[in-house]
């Protein structure tokens, strides 16, 4: 099956068809809404189905057999943060505020797209390594922890050289939240840790490693065959936010709607081949790579407003919900699992030095 068969046979999956249904709701001004009990608890639940899912294959794993894929996933993820920033700085010419918030928003990882691409597999009755969602919590706050750094690094630095301002654009901007930037890096660690998302993961990552495969069969009904069912009905919330945003796409910009998908295919890309290379599934690299493409926008809004509140929530929320979110579950996601496939054979991973040397011998 090539690409556009993959896309369009992932278009028409329940999934994707609800998440179009809700931005089609939205758009028609519908009063459609998923009540508010069940659009709180739906996100809890699917955390902890992945979760537990990890905690299990953690057990049969053992962590050292994660520890290198996750030191990769944690090199690679604040690289690409440290790239986004040059990017949206120098060339996109944001000030300094709006380019780290995109950054770490980019830079961070989306449980809910990660979810989402765990029922693709499903469906094309692929597994992955149940251990990548101990890489998703991980991955959650660091890109914030390291634009919080940086940014005050900048402030602090303006603050001793206020002769040379960065540039005539970022001077009020400076002036107005200079004290409201000087985050402490302890208070961004313990509000990104002791996020309920967080919690809720992590939480669910040491039960599922506690009660292992035996324990995990009395609630299997609920955690594994519902999984699918409940991922349906939080698309259709994300359909009607996403279409209630499409209305803010005039402020996000060419520049910034070509970042929000020319950037995660890179990083997504990357990932599939570094993971190949590290010896994951064919499943595994393309949810290594979703790591890595997909960017947060529901952790970023919570962690950003509170710890760099000069930057505009319409830019950051709306490329990554609006654009990057719609763009990786229908187009990128089978783009990954076609290349995984190329590079990897029937039985598992191959040397990728091989195979990329294969053509010239």
């Amino acid at each position: 099956m090539d690409i556009l068969q993959l896309i369009q046979s992932n278009l028409l999956t329940p999934i994707i068809l609800f998440f179009l249904f809700g931005i089609i709701a939205a758009r028609i001004k519908s009063d459609l809404k998923i009540p508010e009990a069940i659009s709180e608890f739906l996100p809890i639940y699917l955390l902890a189905a992945i979760g537990l899912h990890g905690g299990i294959e953690m057990r049969n794993t053992g962590f050292e057999n994660m520890l290198i894929p996750m030191l990769a996933a944690i090199g690679l993820s604040l690289l690409f943060t440290l790239n986004h920033y040059q990017i949206l700085r120098r060339l996109g010419k944001f000030n300094i505020f709006d380019s780290y918030a995109l950054a770490s928003t980019y830079g961070a990882v989306g449980a809910v797209t990660f979810s989402v691409g765990l029922s693709f597999l499903k469906n094309q009755g692929v597994s992955s390594e149940g251990y990548l969602a101990a890489i998703l919590a991980v991955l959650e706050p660091l890109a914030f922890i390291l634009a919080i750094f940086l940014t005050n690094m900048a402030v602090s630095k303006q603050i001793k050289v206020k002769k040379k301002p960065f540039t005539t654009d970022d001077a009020s901007d400076i002036e107005i939240g200079i004290q409201s930037s000087k985050t402490k890096l302890s208070q961004v660690l313990h509000e990104s840790i002791t996020g309920k998302a967080i919690v809720i993961l992590l939480g669910s990552i040491i039960i599922g490693y506690i009660i292992g495969e035996n324990g995990f069969s009395s609630i299997k009904i609920v955690f594994d065959e519902m999984f699918t069912g409940a991922i349906v009905i939080f698309m259709i919330e994300m359909g009607i936010i996403a279409g209630q945003r499409l209305d803010d796409m005039k402020k996000v910009g060419v520049f910034l709607t070509a970042f929000a998908v020319i950037m995660p295919t890179f990083n997504g890309i990357v990932g599939v081949l570094v993971a190949t290379a590290l010896g994951l599934s064919l499943g595994g690299a393309v949810m290594f790579g979703l790591l890595l493409a997909s960017a947060s926008f529901i952790a970023a809004p919570a962690v950003l407003r509170h710890t760099i509140p000069q930057a505009k929530p319409s830019l950051y929320i709306t490329s990554a919900l609006g654009i990057t979110f719609p763009y990786n579950i229908i187009v990128l996601l089978p783009i990954m699992f076609a290349i995984s496939s190329i590079v990897h054979t029937g039985e598992g991973s191959i040397d990728l030095f091989n195979y990329i040397i294969k053509d010239w011998i």
